[in-house]
């Protein structure tokens, strides 16, 4: 039913299955066809009984606070669980942080927008959501101004039942406002040979795979290091029993993007890796948001992960960093930790 196919190949496979639709069309025939959010409340998009999947969700938003892509937040719960499974700012889970908009395209992840338009955009999820009974999906609006409009389409099928193989989608959020330089008695001989002071996207326990990243760094202390480039931390990813070294370690932050030789093309899309916001290109200063998707090569685990990178080589570099992790696990997940206060996950520099 929801078997692994080429997108294109698949097409004329027949599948028992409905296709429904959760929309802001407008309830009385007219054209408004979003909803409106007040200031500190939750409203419910989307409420499924029975087995399915979504398959696509679309968002655009209008509202007066200037930074309500990182204030709004989704979340959605999978099966009647009462915490959530997706926890994060709205405009960092399409991938775009820094509570601004940019015009990009992914395999699983869109947003669209003109040039110069930082505040709003067409936006879109591709990530297949399944669910054996019931599934929620809301938005909390913390801002003081109501969201005047909020359009949506939540695209699902629904099945008779769930294959019992099907990992459920979840999404997280964590931000360090700044990381924690390390500072090292001789700078010339740094090393990290521990991963303890790495900044962590995701920590997570049961069996599942890791889907990949958004990654966000405002590289706002550039000119107070011994160079501006942020790039020099490697990724490491700590799977089940790994202590040291992690069964995944890479060799900097432009190459687990899969870039090269800093991000010396700017913003750019790509199916599975790219920059979906750009700093300045040649001191590499500013605000960043980086994307990679492990759509052909999901990192698999069974009793945990831990999926961290450095800020700057050894942990060198103090800026700010945030990011939303996406995977799929079996049921029961670990409690996510606290999302920050709203003050606490605001940019330290608002882009107009």
């Amino acid at each position: 039913m929801l078997r692994g196919v080429s997108p294109l190949s698949g097409l004329a496979t027949l599948r028992d299955a409905r296709s429904h639709r959760a929309s802001s069309w407008d309830r009385t025939g007219g054209n408004y066809d979003a909803i409106v959010i007040q200031p500190g409340q939750t409203a419910t998009l989307a409420e499924i009984d029975g087995a399915g999947c979504i398959r696509h969700i679309w968002f655009t938003i209008a509202c007066e606070d200037r930074l309500y892509l990182r204030k709004l937040v989704l979340r959605m719960y999978w099966d009647g669980e009462e915490a959530p499974s997706v926890e994060t700012p709205v405009g960092d889970f399409f991938g775009v942080g820094h509570g601004v908009a940019a015009h990009f395209v992914s395999l699983p992840l869109n947003m669209t927008c003109g040039p110069g338009r930082r505040r709003s955009a067409g936006m879109n999820c591709f990530f297949p959501m399944p669910f054996a009974t019931h599934a929620r999906i809301t938005v909390e609006n913390p801002c003081q101004v109501p969201v005047g409009a909020f359009y949506y389409y939540i695209d699902y099928e629904s099945y008779a039942a769930l294959p019992e193989d099907q990992g459920r989608f979840h999404a997280q959020w964590r931000c360090e406002h700044p990381c924690q330089a390390v500072v090292h008695p001789e700078p010339e001989k740094e090393i990290n040979l521990t991963g303890r002071d790495n900044y962590v996207l995701l920590e997570a326990q049961g069996r599942g795979h890791y889907v990949g990243c958004v990654l966000n760094v405002d590289n706002w202390n550039a000119f107070h290091q011994r160079y501006t480039w942020f790039g020099e931390g490697d990724d490491m990813i700590f799977i089940d029993a790994d202590t040291w070294p992690p069964s995944l370690h890479g060799t900097g932050t432009e190459d687990y993007f899969c870039e090269a030789w800093g991000f010396p093309s700017g913003a750019y899309a790509g199916p599975y890796h790219g920059v979906s916001l750009a700093g300045d290109a040649q001191e590499w200063s500013g605000q960043w948001s980086l994307y990679r998707f492990h759509i052909e090569d999901p990192v698999h685990f069974r009793e945990r992960i831990r999926v961290t990178i450095e800020h700057g080589h050894a942990n060198d570099q103090g800026n700010d960093y945030s990011s939303v992790a996406y995977w799929y696990q079996m049921e029961p997940h670990a409690p996510f930790p606290p999302l920050s206060e709203v003050e606490k996950r605001l940019p330290r520099r608002h882009v107009v």
